[in-house]
């Protein structure tokens, strides 16, 4: 219970903190909702019975007062209506609002430095958190925190009712309430947190998988592994399954247990009443409020069973998600300006990506002059992009000093998004006007295709920038960095995957655009090194050999990387 209290705590504080009014006020609603619903049916049994018995004599129906009684249970009828109303829009819209604030931080997590890396490695993983882990946060309120509370405040409430009768009936009935309608629960959820788990695991399992089998089929295929990726989806299927069939079988135990409870209730109840209406403390219409307001007694508790098979996953989806709610206002923070003259300063850095067991960079000192072009070559895994997203400010320093000024990243992969060419460019520069985007366009040489669309800078793209080129892509992206008015670019293998033509092209337009601008080129091309006044060679991530141009070291080099 410590344990689980720990786990859930940053997201209660969440909850309170960004909407504990609407939340409290919502769980106010749902409490009278389920008082008036207990007092509308005892006081209704009361008042049928005493009006029948009132009945039997001409006296007793002359001077029964049916006015009083009726009053109030019209009264407890509206009212429970009205409070059930306002519960369900109370706490439904609080529930949501919390929900978009939990989105919302987790989007705001993404930004910090590092994450960009992250979302690369793991999609689907962090798309599943933002889906599925958010959804299951909702059950933490509407099905484990309110019936809770609203149980233990009725089960005190019918204690209360129940003691005007007799004080030692109404607090065994509470105790008995709040122990058994509690204990229930606790168990049922203690024993679905491993079928949750399962459950949670499979259910990512079987939507990686399947995404894999959909997206990859022709390589599946030609690797002859389609088989093989379908028996796992298959089998990623098959524990879901089980995990289900074990939380069903938890379901029919609670409710089972739920029964025996309130079966035990009614029956203790029926004795009781028996006793005190033989002994006279109470009439006939007495022991039918006593009766019926026990039987409504269980109803609250009964609203615990689903949220106790919901509270494994929302531990599951909590644990996971907690890390990233410290608030972050998505800006990264301020790094020493680097010495005069310098566009980059790098002294003894050591960097290593989020949980791994060795550093990325080691010890690695750099310093690029304002206006500079150096390449920094080497073999994949050398810590080339590392370094990139090192000075970008995407990978913290572990230990010693990084001062850079601003810097924007052309990095291997063009990202393009679902939305217009407009839309795409603007993201680099939302106030850009459209002379200065078709100026773009024409410096990467993309202005005459642009043009040629029927709708212009309004055409629209595809998922992933579907609908141009790979070629057309590289230069949208090159048209994106040359809207930033950042010092330094960094550019991550520029031209990798375009053919020879298209690549010579990019990097003169770069060469053109790029007087006074300090390049940093991540790169095991030739054709692209060539760019550089000055080159760095780094292996495991150090800086192992350096070289300007013009000297026989620099030719070296050059002659060791790959030809155009």
């Amino acid at each position: 219970m410590i344990q689980m209290a720990r786990t859930l705590s940053p997201i209660l504080r969440l909850f309170l903190k960004e909407h504990g009014k609407a939340l409290t006020f919502g769980a106010l609603l749902a409490a009278a909702t389920v008082l008036a619903g207990i007092g509308l049916l005892g006081l209704s049994g009361w008042f049928i019975t005493a009006t029948a018995f009132a009945g039997l004599a001409a006296v007793t129906a002359i001077t029964f007062d049916v006015f009083a009684p009726s009053a109030g249970i019209r009264l407890l009828a509206i009212g429970r209506t009205a409070a059930r109303y306002g519960e369900r829009l109370v706490t439904h819209d609080a529930t949501l609002s919390v929900l978009a604030s939990l989105r919302e931080r987790l989007f705001r997590g993404w930004a910090r430095p590092g994450a960009a890396a992250l979302l690369r490695r793991r999609p689907a993983k962090l798309l599943f958190r933002l889906t599925a882990d958010i959804d299951a946060l909702d059950a933490l309120y509407l099905r484990v925190l309110i019936p809770a509370g609203v149980a233990i405040l009725s089960a005190i409430a019918v204690g209360l009712m129940l003691g005007l009768l007799d004080p030692l009936f109404g607090l065994v009935a509470a105790l008995w309430l709040i122990a058994t309608g509690l204990a229930i629960p606790v168990i049922a959820g203690r024993l679905a947190l491993k079928p949750s788990r399962r459950r949670a695991h499979a259910i990512e399992a079987l939507r990686s998988r399947t995404i894999d089998l959909v997206a990859g089929q022709t390589d599946l295929l030609m690797a002859g592994r389609l088989a093989g990726q379908r028996a796992a989806v298959s089998e990623a299927d098959r524990r879901l399954a089980d995990a289900d069939d074990a939380l069903n079988r938890i379901d029919s135990a609670t409710a089972a247990a739920f029964g025996l409870s309130s079966t035990l209730i009614l029956t203790a109840s029926l004795l009781a009443v028996a006793a005190l209406s033989e002994a006279g403390a109470i009439g006939t219409p007495a022991a039918v409020f006593a009766l019926l307001t026990a039987l409504a007694a269980t109803e609250p508790f009964a609203a615990l069973r689903r949220g106790a098979l919901e509270l494994g996953r929302t531990l599951i989806a909590a644990r996971r998600i907690a890390p990233s709610l410290a608030a972050y206002d998505g800006r990264q923070a301020e790094r020493p300006a680097p010495p005069h003259g310098m566009a980059l300063a790098l002294t003894t850095v050591t960097a290593r990506h989020a949980g791994a067991a060795r550093p990325a960079l080691s010890g690695v000192t750099l310093s690029v002059r304002t206006g500079e072009r150096l390449a920094i070559v080497g073999t994949s895994g050398a810590g080339k992009s590392t370094l990139l997203a090192l000075i970008a400010g995407e990978l913290p320093p572990e230990s010693g000093s990084c001062a850079s000024l601003t810097a924007t990243t052309l990095t291997q992969r063009t990202e393009l998004f679902q939305d217009t060419l407009r839309g795409n460019l603007t993201l680099a520069a939302p106030a850009a006007t459209d002379g200065a985007l078709h100026d773009a366009l024409d410096a990467a040489g993309l202005r005459s295709t642009v043009a040629a669309l029927p709708h212009g800078l309004d055409t629209r793209l595809g998922e992933g920038g579907a609908g141009l080129s790979g070629g057309q892509s590289r230069r949208l992206a090159l048209a994106r960095l040359f809207l930033r008015d950042t010092p330094v670019w960094l550019l991550d293998e520029p031209t990798d995957g375009l053919d020879a033509a298209t690549a010579r092209d990019v990097l003169s337009r770069l060469d053109a655009e790029a007087h006074g601008v300090t390049l940093v080129i991540a790169t095991h091309i030739r054709r692209e090194a060539m760019l550089a006044d000055r080159i760095a060679v780094m292996d495991h991530g150090r800086i192992v050999a350096a070289a300007m141009r013009g000297t026989v070291e620099f030719d070296g080099i050059l002659a060791r990387l790959r030809p155009d």
